[in-house]
C-alpha cells in the first residue's frame, strides 16, 4: 500500500479507533486541541491527514505514529492441521500454540462392528461438547448416552472411555488440561450476584 494510500484510509481508522475508547469527538478535541469540525472532516476523509494533526491524535491515544497510520495486519486465521487416526478415532488439534489447556474435535468413524469399552486412566480434567451423532460415555460406574449440544466433564483420572452409541459417525469437540484445571464457564447475568 503506497504512502499516499495509507492517509487516504486513516480517517476510518481515527474513527475506528475513537469510538472503541469510547470518546466522543468533543473529548478527543479537549485532549488534542484540535477542532472537533477538524477532527470530523478528518475522520470523514474531507480533510487530509498531516503531521500536525496525526502527532497530537497518536498522543491522546498513547500511540506511536505508525501504530496509528499503519493498518492492522490481520493473519490467516484458520488452524489448519492433519488429523491423526487411531482406533477408528480422527483427532485435530484446535490450537497451534502449547498451552495449559489443549483444544481437540475428535470424529469417530461410523463402523459395522460394535467396539467394547476398554476404560484407561491417565492425569488430566478433560470437557467434552458433542456436535453430531451420539457418544458414548463409560465413566467409572456410568454409562452414558450423549447426544448433540451435551456436555460432559471428568477427572481422567477414573477410569473412561468414548464411542458410538449406535456404530453412527460421532463428532465432539474436547478440551484438555493436563494439570487437571476444571474448565470454568462464565455467564454474566448483568444483575448483581447473589
Amino acid at each position: 500500500m503506497s504512502d499516499s494510500a495509507i492517509l487516504d484510509d486513516v480517517g476510518s481508522r481515527l474513527r475506528t479507533l475513537r469510538t472503541e475508547r469510547g470518546l466522543t469527538l468533543a473529548d478527543l478535541a479537549e485532549t488534542t486541541g484540535i477542532s472537533v469540525s477538524t477532527l470530523s472532516r478528518l475522520e470523514s476523509g474531507q480533510r487530509k491527514a498531516t503531521l500536525e494533526l496525526l502527532l497530537p491524535i497518536s498522543r491522546a491515544h498513547q500511540l506511536t505514529l505508525d501504530d496509528l497510520v499503519t493498518p492492522l495486519q490481520v493473519a490467516d486465521p484458520r488452524v489448519r492441521t492433519r488429523g491423526s487416526h487411531r482406533s477408528g478415532v480422527t483427532t485435530f488439534p484446535l490450537t497451534r500454540e502449547p498451552s495449559a489447556i489443549a483444544a481437540f474435535k475428535q470424529v469417530i468413524a461410523a463402523s459395522k462392528e460394535v467396539r467394547h469399552p476398554t476404560p484407561g486412566v491417565h492425569e488430566g480434567y478433560e470437557w467434552l461438547y458433542v456436535l453430531s451423532g451420539k457418544l458414548r460415555l463409560v465413566l467409572g460406574p456410568h454409562d452414558l448416552t450423549l447426544v448433540p449440544g451435551e456436555v460432559a466433564e471428568f477427572d481422567t483420572r477414573v477410569p473412561h472411555w468414548f464411542g458410538s452409541a449406535d456404530q453412527g459417525r460421532v463428532e465432539y469437540l474436547t478440551l484438555f488440561s493436563k494439570q487437571g484445571e476444571r474448565m470454568h464457564v462464565a455467564v454474566s447475568t448483568g444483575g448483581p450476584q447473589k
